[in-house]
């Protein structure tokens, strides 16, 4: 029985799952969107979505939340600089999901998880 467990596993362990969240959110907010499978998305949304709300309040603590997920100092810093300010007057939905249809190789559905402006 699931019942009260949280999450998508997406068949990973523990390691292996949080380098793949680290890597999709890190690469989301380097370039604005990504093109990945739609359970990857929706798994990666929710902590990327945090990580905004985190970075609006823009004191050292957030700071050091945020690079516990984000190791490269240079992300870090365009998400406290750049993108969280943009959203300072939207209460959440920072980020959208825009579904592109099966992928050729196994028709997994595809998505692009973009921030939205």
């Amino acid at each position: 029985m699931r019942h009260r467990v949280a999450g998508r596993r997406l068949k990973r362990s523990r390691g292996d799952r949080r380098a793949l969240f680290r890597n999709l959110i890190t690469e989301l907010f380097r370039h604005g969107r990504i093109r990945t499978t739609e359970a990857k998305a929706k798994a990666v949304r929710g902590e990327a979505e945090r990580l905004i709300t985190l970075a609006m309040r823009g004191d050292l603590h957030a700071r050091r939340q945020v690079l516990r997920t984000i190791t490269d100092a240079q992300i870090v810093k365009r998400l406290f600089d750049e993108i969280a300010p943009r959203y300072q007057e939207r209460p959440g939905g920072y980020t959208r999901l825009v579904k592109l249809g099966p992928r050729l190789g196994d028709a997994a559905p595809m998505v692009i998880l973009e921030l939205v402006e």
